[in-house]
């Protein structure tokens, strides 16, 4: 006990003596470290996020989606004056999908109606989208204010509306919207709710649900259809275009995730016998989604632990190559602790207690800036865009979410530590195998 409390006490005196050096020998373990934890909460963030957004959409759900085919967008470049086109689900699928399941999974709706939302001066792009009460729930909605849509208003057709929470921060940025009237074109609607922001304006949900849910207008779906018909016509400078669909979505909720894949190639099945080709229905099943975003973390995860490896080992040769400079440099200090009785064990356990030390100081420091940086680059990066010279090149919205993880900080310190010792047994075995008499000579 008393040969290894004197062998680490001679080993870090020995590192002292020479501070500045010891530094830049774990400057590689250092940057090794803390650039593997950077990169790993980086890309574990990014991902965190966009399986966040999947289950946001829920992962007992299953989307059945309206989608315009690629002869009706032919046609539409084609024409110069205006166009007609019918496409996309119908009554009689969503009755034969609600026949076909039956009360074993929730069904609910949707019908995009209008072209614009208009309140005074304020005129907004938007698509108003009738549904039904069980649409919030499935979509993982939240109230901000007021309420949602409810059975009373579809059984009579209210003119009721809710709305998203850009839509509501436009049109009313300085007053209350309950109570208010908008206008969906040329139809007459009454606020009764704002819902919650929610984080599908970019990412993965974005491009599923194929719209921000923020600047959502939710109208009862009876209202809807009697008030804006099948056919939705938008105007533009010279042209006109004129679509008529009749359901645009319709969301199907399985009893649990067990279900999902058979519950989605069920309604695959139903609607392909009265679509050719599936080429004017999407069917999107974010379960499926989810699991691959989670194969691709893992993918991520093993990427991140190789380029950890590739990383530590630069820093394992510096240090290598660093003990091996100090082994001739301390030649005649080696004679001497041979000559008075050192064997080659206490030469090897000195270099080695050294490298270790390195190392292990190395990769605590490189965690803790890791774990700095990880913080610093999430909380920095939104105010990027506000600089004077950077933020012409960036998007004002940027955002770097990160999220730490435990294998990160423990697998780079254990590589760092292990490389270390390894690449310090080298130098080590050079320092043991030398001649007493001829390291005395040595000058």
């Amino acid at each position: 006990m008393n040969f290894l409390f004197e062998t680490i006490s001679l080993g870090m005196r020995n590192l002292r003596l020479h501070i500045l050096r010891s530094i830049l020998t774990a400057l590689g373990i250092i940057l090794g470290v803390g650039a593997v934890i950077v990169m790993s909460s980086v890309g574990e963030g990014r991902i965190r996020q966009t399986i966040k957004e999947i289950e946001r959409l829920g992962a007992r759900n299953i989307i059945v989606r309206s989608m315009k085919p690629a002869e009706a967008l032919q046609l539409q470049q084609g024409q110069q004056q205006g166009w007609q086109t019918s496409y996309g689900l119908t009554r009689v699928d969503l009755r034969s999908i609600q026949d076909h399941f039956g009360d074993s999974a929730i069904i609910v709706p949707t019908k995009g109606v209008g072209s614009y939302v208009l309140k005074d001066r304020f005129r907004k792009i938007s698509q108003a989208f009738g549904t039904t009460p069980e649409f919030i729930d499935l979509a993982n909605l939240k109230i901000a204010r007021g309420r949602y849509i409810n059975q009373s208003d579809i059984d009579a057709a209210e003119p009721v509306a809710v709305l998203g929470a850009e839509v509501a921060r436009t049109m009313y940025p300085y007053e209350d919207p309950l109570g208010s009237t908008i206008r969906v074109d040329d139809q007459v609607f009454r606020v009764v709710g704002v819902l919650r922001p929610v984080g599908l304006a970019g990412g993965a949900g974005a491009s599923l649900v194929g719209r921000d849910l923020n600047q959502d207008v939710h109208v009862p779906i009876t209202a809807a259809r009697q008030r804006f018909g099948d056919l939705v016509v938008r105007r533009t400078s010279g042209n006109f275009s004129a679509e008529l669909v009749e359901v645009s979505e319709i969301y199907i909720q399985s009893p649990s995730r067990g279900d999902v894949l058979l519950d989605a190639k069920v309604a695959h099945r139903v609607l392909e016998a009265k679509h050719d080709g599936m080429r004017d229905i999407e069917v999107i099943v974010p379960y499926e989604l989810l699991e691959q975003a989670r194969k691709e973390a893992l993918a991520g995860n093993l990427t991140t632990a190789v380029i950890a490896g590739l990383a530590l080992l630069v820093g394992g040769i510096g240090i290598m190559n660093i003990m091996l400079a100090t082994v001739t440099e301390r030649t005649r200090e080696i004679g001497i602790r041979r000559a008075i009785g050192a064997t080659r064990r206490h030469i090897i356990a000195q270099f080695l207690v050294e490298t270790g030390v390195l190392s292990i100081i190395g990769a605590l420091v490189g965690v803790a800036a890791g774990i700095g940086f990880s913080s610093i680059v999430e909380v920095a990066v939104p105010f990027l865009p506000k600089l004077p010279f950077v933020g012409g090149l960036m998007d004002p919205s940027a955002t770097m979410p990160t999220a730490l993880t435990l294998w990160s900080i423990i697998v780079s310190f254990s590589i760092a530590a292990i490389t270390g010792l390894v690449f310090g047994i080298y130098p080590a075995m050079v320092a043991a195998r030398q001649d007493p008499i001829v390291a005395l000579r040595h000058d």
